[in-house]
C-alpha cells in the first residue's frame, strides 16, 4: 500500500497547485533540521511512514504522516517520550 501511495481509485488526481500551511512548512523544515544533524535521514522517514497501520496512512495527508514518522522515530531513538508531543499539545 505504501509503495504505490494508497488503495487504487477511479477518482482523479488533483494536480492542481496548492499553498502548504504554515504547518507543513514547518514539517518540511523539521525534517531538514534532523537530516542536518543526523538525528534522521530519509529513508528512516519512510521506514516510519511505512509503519503506519493502514487505515491511519489512508486517512492521513502528506505532511501528516511525516509527523507520524518524524515522532515515532525520535521516540525510538529516545529523542522524545512516547507521547510526548501529545501531551505537550493538550491532546
Amino acid at each position: 500500500m505504501h509503495d504505490r501511495g494508497g488503495w487504487p481509485t477511479e477518482a482523479r488526481i488533483d494536480r492542481s497547485e496548492h499553498e502548504l500551511a504554515d504547518w507543513e512548512l514547518m514539517m518540511d523544515a523539521i525534517v531538514g533540521a534532523l537530516g542536518g544533524r543526523g538525528l534522521m535521514n530519509v529513508d528512516e522517514l519512510r521506514r516510519g511512514i511505512e509503519s503506519m497501520p493502514a487505515n491511519a496512512y489512508e486517512q492521513a495527508s502528506y505532511y501528516e504522516r511525516w509527523l507520524y514518522s518524524v515522532e515515532s522515530i525520535l521516540a525510538e531513538k529516545g529523542v522524545l517520550a512516547a507521547g510526548e508531543l501529545d501531551k505537550r499539545i493538550g491532546r
